[in-house]
């Protein structure tokens, strides 16, 4: 017999069934036992007597029995099987679960810390609405893909083992690579801009991000994965925003549609489908928005989370929209690729997108003309000859051309409305997590 998956079993009244998954709880009335059995697609309940002998919470079991409406006064409307239930003739124990569980995984138990669920991350993991999360993920990703490739972008994916350092800053993991020292890669930025030299036009990467962040905040890790996208022959960077924000909103009904409902029952959050074209403030009208405010500026020329918090809250309010683009971001806190303005050499062409108080993406046109590249790098008190490989693809002719990164992790506590990325990680990273 063919195993059929819980939520399925209203389908098939009356008949014999094959089900395998997790004792998900177990109720004993009397010489009857009622066992809700979780899988992939949901619960089913089942119901037994003495053959369910001492089976326990989170054991591994597989059950042939026929499935039966529940009476009227039994049907349980929280679930979509709640309908039925399934009599079970054999069941067959796969695996025991040693007892107690370290974490309670029922939704109606109180829950662990944060901090003991990532220690338990895989028991923690079997959460209905923790694979909601990876579910949503999944559904997201395969949007961006489909409009990347639907929009003739090319997929690539560059090393992750560098010579030199990618970003600005000293946020580098070293590793001893043979007889020399080599880094994890903190974004795939050069190797996006060689293929730009190399005619690709326009690609997009994801994969992993490596950044020595010794940070503590709901918002940080030290490895995630990063959604990354380049394109040629801009005008300016206002060329790589309208791509971005096509591709957020393709991406946002792609999930709405499919987990809309899901998510609003489990999270309490009604997504929002943004309208393009999104906002724009310049970091100078952000500043004098925010002093208006009575928010206290940080650090001249960037933006603190609270910052950022207060700015969402204030386009929210005047131009109803959950998203605000920062631009023209000063040379001092970006790095030496970025390009300036040729009006306002002090300014570069980049931006920042922020999403309910949360930025997910940085973006930049780049500089493509060698020697202007080789004169800032210079101007950052960089050396020449560790980034010279870099330098060298726009020496041999290379488009105007800029791009972006992009947080899919981020995104996604702004979809579900969660405070933390460890919340949305399959396994998090962090200074003090090396394990699970």
């Amino acid at each position: 017999m063919q195993r059929i998956l819980a939520a399925e079993t209203p389908k098939n009244i009356g008949k014999k069934v094959l089900l395998a998954g997790w004792v998900y709880n177990r109720r004993d009335h009397g010489k009857l036992v009622f066992v809700d059995l979780r899988d992939r697609s949901g619960l089913v309940q089942v119901v037994g007597s003495k053959e369910l002998g001492e089976l326990g919470s989170e054991d591994v079991v597989e059950i042939s029995g026929s499935v039966q409406k529940r009476p009227k006064e039994m049907v349980n409307p929280k679930i979509p099987t709640g309908g039925v239930e399934v009599r079970i003739s054999e069941i067959k124990v796969l695996s025991k679960s040693s007892q107690p569980l370290p974490i309670h995984i029922d939704e109606i138990e109180e829950k662990a810390s944060l901090d003991k669920r990532m220690d338990w991350r895989w028991i923690d993991l079997r959460r209905p609405a923790n694979r909601l999360i990876f579910e949503v993920w999944t559904a997201m990703e395969h949007a961006f893909r489909q409009y990347w490739i639907d929009n003739n972008y090319i997929e690539i994916h560059s090393p992750k083992l560098m010579g030199a350092a990618s970003e600005a800053g000293s946020e580098l993991f070293e590793v001893n690579y043979f007889d020399r020292k080599a880094y994890l890669a903190q974004s795939p930025q050069f190797y996006k801009q060689m293929a730009m030299a190399a005619g690709f036009e326009r690609v997009f990467e994801v994969g992993p991000v490596f950044r020595a962040n010794p940070s503590f905040t709901s918002r940080h890790d030290t490895e995630f994965t990063g959604y990354d996208a380049e394109i040629s022959f801009i005008e300016s960077h206002q060329d790589v925003m309208e791509e971005l924000q096509k591709g957020i909103a393709y991406a946002l009904a792609a999930v709405k549609e499919k987990f809309g409902s899901e998510i609003e029952k489990t999270y309490g959050r009604k997504l929002v489908v943004p309208k393009v074209p999104f906002p724009q403030v310049t970091m100078k009208q952000a500043k004098d928005i925010l002093v208006k405010a009575g928010v206290k500026s940080e650090r001249k020329g960037d933006l603190s989370p609270e910052e950022e918090r207060e700015l969402s809250d204030y386009i929210l309010e005047k131009e109803g929209h959950e998203f605000v683009f920062v631009t023209e971001y000063p040379i001092e806190v970006r790095p030496f690729y970025h390009m300036r303005r040729g009006d306002e050499p002090t300014l570069t062409k980049s931006f920042d997108l922020l999403w309910n108080g949360l930025e997910i993406t940085t973006g930049a046109q780049r500089e493509h003309r060698y020697d202007v590249l080789v004169s800032q790098a210079k101007e950052k008190g960089l050396k020449l000859p560790p980034i010279q490989f870099y330098l060298d693809f726009f020496k041999y002719g290379c488009p105007p051309h800029g791009g972006f990164g992009l947080g899919p992790s981020r995104m996604l506590m702004k979809v579900l409305g969660v405070e933390n990325v460890r919340e949305v990680t399959y396994l998090y990273r962090g200074v003090n997590r090396l394990t699970p």
